[in-house]
């Protein structure tokens, strides 16, 4: 076993602390990363508090993950040592279901596995994630980075970036889409970036007129105040895709309205409560309401590819893991703009 050192949380109120644990030795398939950055997702807090059931403790968060090959199993032809590598949210797939020969390893229909928290395919082994100094994980899901793009805002795209991508993506984005975005955070700041960058008219939805300055900078040509019956009203109707990246409690009817004939709304932000939908607003112009989760991993690598074409990254800032529990209160608070990375050295 290869030890190696992170930091985790003990139970569900625990805050994250030092802690050793095991890699498993390298299989012929595996891949030994040196860990160099790691991207704080809000899906880390829920799993580390438990907030949606099912978190296994110790639990080490962090699946957006940028690093070095330190060492390749003996039947790896995809990386050697010295390569840039990435982990994202899935570890493991059973590669034979539907999905996964679709290349959709994130809809398995038998088991994924998940980069922490989960059950390898064994049923028996735990993950751990990117929290730490090294993973081992298997060629058919490491991720290729290019040496252009800055390693630190590399990692968010891993997970925000792939979540964001992916969708704009399925549903056909492209120049002349009318793309809104609704919530400025973590996703929201990279649907913008990619939408802007397929070409798409970006208009940016919120609640708060603070959020304009960046929207624009960050490629929104719109912004629409949902609070302003004005702006409401001049806007419906309008959009062929909406992005929701909202995780916190809001009336998707409001949003609903915004979509034209056809139009979709792709939730990606998983609200504390189920929203109440009035069906009547998606009868009347044949409206959809759709949800989308991360992408395979050829979906990943492309979207990987595409940012180094286009010399794109998430806007980050880069903490000490020390000041990890400080991070999280922060995020809570919506106090980031837009994701926190770890600079792994600091460990």
């Amino acid at each position: 076993m290869i030890p190696v050192k992170g930091y985790a949380a003990q139970n569900p109120k625990a805050p994250l602390a030092p802690h050793k644990f095991e890699r498993r030795e390298l299989g012929p398939h595996d891949v030994l990363i040196d860990i160099k950055y790691c991207g704080v997702c809000h899906s880390d807090i829920h799993m580390a508090r438990d907030e949606w059931g099912g978190s296994m403790y110790p639990l080490v968060p962090g699946h957006e993950i940028v690093g070095t090959v330190n060492k390749v199993g003996t039947a790896v032809k995809k990386f050697k040592a010295g390569d840039l590598a990435g982990v994202g949210v899935i570890v493991d797939s059973c590669r034979t279901c539907t999905s996964c020969k679709q290349g959709l390893e994130q809809y398995c229909e038998v088991h994924w596995v998940p980069t922490y928290s989960g059950y390898e395919m064994d049923m028996k082994t735990i993950t751990y994630g990117g929290y730490s100094n090294q993973i081992v994980t298997d060629e058919n899901f490491v991720l290729r980075i290019s040496d252009k793009l800055k390693l630190d805002g590399v990692a968010p795209l891993l997970c925000a970036g792939i979540t964001t991508y992916s969708p704009l993506r399925h549903w056909n984005v492209t120049k002349g889409s009318k793309v809104a975005v609704a919530g400025l955070g973590g996703l929201g700041h990279m649907a913008v970036k990619f939408a802007a960058a397929f070409g798409a008219e970006v208009t940016m939805l919120s609640t708060s007129n603070s959020k304009q300055a960046d929207a624009k900078r960050l490629g929104a040509a719109h912004f629409v105040n949902m609070r302003d019956d004005a702006s409401m009203t001049k806007n419906k109707n309008q959009f062929d895709v909406i992005i929701n990246t909202i995780s916190a409690q809001h009336n998707i009817n409001d949003y609903v309205s915004l979509l034209k004939l056809d139009g979709t709304m792709v939730m990606v932000g998983i609200p504390p409560e189920d929203p109440s939908l009035h069906v009547s607003g998606i009868i009347s112009k044949r409206k959809s309401i759709a949800g989308s989760m991360i992408g395979g991993v050829k979906e990943t690598q492309e979207m990987l590819d595409f940012c180094a074409e286009k010399n794109i990254v998430s806007d980050v800032e880069v903490i000490a893991i020390k000041d990890i529990n400080t991070a999280y209160e922060r995020m809570i608070k919506g106090d980031v703009r837009y994701r926190f990375v770890i600079d792994m050295a600091t460990l």
